[in-house]
């Protein structure tokens, strides 16, 4: 699973992604209904959950202001986020929230030489690209406030993507 960045009270404040802000109360919880995760909630770095079958990681790796960070902060966070994917040996699917974890997942999975679709496919909630390798990027509406409050992302939504997320990973 691939975000944007960690959050300034969330993830900064605790030191595990989408832990200790809204938008982790909706990750866990879904990833916990979706039986991926031991429990549905995450609150400190030691509390006792569990994944199964995830990762949870960002494009970038600090709170950029406004949350729009720059090429060069995008830039220079990349090589950790390739190092984590070379460390992970049968990724199947790339779940990505939000447009710029997309955009930035299909990016740099082409200039490492997988084969994306050109023109790359538009973002959209469960916009769905195969990678002809039996891997799948999977896109789905970050899980920000903006977007829960507004019903923009509701849980059955979310519920979905997890869901073809396991279909696609083969459990």
């Amino acid at each position: 699973m691939v975000g944007l960045a960690p959050a300034a009270h969330g993830a900064n404040r605790t030191g595990r992604m989408f832990t200790g802000d809204r938008s982790g109360d909706w990750l866990y919880g879904a990833l916990h209904r979706a039986g991926l995760a031991s429990r549905p909630e995450s609150t400190t770095r030691d509390d006792g959950l569990r994944l199964s079958g995830v990762l949870v990681t960002a494009v970038v790796r600090c709170a950029p202001p406004a949350n729009r960070p720059t090429p060069a902060e995008r830039d220079a966070c990349r090589p950790w986020l390739e190092a984590e994917l070379d460390l992970l040996e049968r990724v199947r699917v790339f779940v990505t929230l939000g447009s710029f974890a997309y955009d930035q997942t299909l990016r740099m999975l082409g200039d490492r030489g997988t084969n994306v679709p050109s023109p790359k496919p538009r973002f959209g909630h469960l916009a769905e690209v195969g990678l002809g390798d039996g891997r799948a990027v999977l896109a789905s509406y970050h899980p920000s406030q903006q977007n829960t409050f507004t019903g923009k992302l509701t849980q059955r939504m979310f519920d979905r993507v997890w869901a073809r997320a396991r279909e696609l990973g083969g459990g």
